[in-house]
């Protein structure tokens, strides 16, 4: 196996900017309510079904929970851009075992959330695939997962001092453009974010730059070297170095023999190809 490209800097926190005009987080959300007479499922591989958010429609997403009264560290995971995300087993079947809650947020027109906005690609496919209208369409989506970070920092179970956000494909570029606003998160993974279109879209590299150049939290980028196109990861983690920003980069050897299989490495399971090196990058992050 290769060894893996790393590029680290450092970043005083107090000296960043913040992103003027985005909120932390949705202050009109209620507080998610919690029976507590009310068991946790036996199988923390079981999710729970909840509504996360209400803005801009009813929002909703798949939360699991390991065993006993926490608190928990926490990981927000990011869907790509599938219209039916599913409920993400394979990133639990890793995480929980290791004691984090996670939650999977649909965004607004996708999956469990699908009234809540017309579903990304469509609205794309629109325009066209007009390279300008995309970047809108994803800094909207932020708002989302802005709202999906808060919800699972008001949660009693949770450490609200310890909650990464990690994402695959679209999920991994609204995890960067999330990491740019200060939403009380400690780490974020960007698994192949922009891999499918980097190169046709010039404003969307422009975009992710500028969020990666202002993140707030240590960014791992992570993708398999047979994916579409390692650019992102490889051009962004050198614009967090020059910025001195905290970042890393580990690019795997292939994955499966297809371009999608390569872009398929962020699936998880008990035991993924990347799991050690992200767990102990969100040990560092939150100790």
């Amino acid at each position: 196996m290769r060894r893996p490209i790393v590029l680290l800097a450092s970043c005083a926190l107090a000296a960043c900017q913040t992103n003027p005009g985005r909120p932390s987080a949705r202050e009109d959300e209620p507080a998610p309510v919690v029976n507590a007479s009310v068991a946790p499922p036996h199988d923390p591989l079981v999710p729970e079904l909840v509504v996360y958010a209400t803005t801009p429609g009813e929002l909703r997403g798949y939360l699991y929970r390991p065993d006993g009264p926490g608190p928990f560290p926490a990981v927000v995971f990011n869907h790509g851009s599938e219209q039916d995300p599913g409920d993400k087993r394979g990133q639990a079947e890793l995480y929980v075992q290791h004691g984090f809650v996670l939650f999977v947020p649909h965004r607004r027109g996708h999956g469990l959330s699908a009234s809540a906005g017309e579903y990304i690609s469509d609205a794309w496919d629109r325009t066209g695939q007009d390279p300008a209208a995309l970047v809108p369409m994803l800094d909207a989506q932020v708002d989302d997962v802005a709202a999906a970070v808060g919800y699972v920092q008001r949660l009693p179970y949770v450490d609200r001092a310890r909650v990464a956000i990690a994402g695959c494909s679209f999920g991994g570029i609204e995890t960067l453009l999330a990491a740019e606003r200060d939403l009380g998160v400690r780490a974020a993974i960007d698994f192949a974010g922009g891999a499918i279109v980097w190169a046709r879209t010039p404003p969307l590299q422009e975009r992710m730059k500028r969020a990666a150049r202002a993140a707030k939290v240590p960014v791992f980028f992570i993708q398999a070297e047979n994916d579409f196109d390692t650019s992102p990861s490889r051009v962004l983690a050198d614009e967090m170095q020059r910025a001195r920003r905290p970042a890393r980069i580990h690019i795997f050897p292939p994955r499966g023999t297809t371009a999608m299989e390569g872009h398929g490495l962020c699936r998880g399971g008990p035991a993924p190809v990347w799991g050690d090196e992200v767990l102990g990058f969100l040990r560092e992050a939150m100790d």
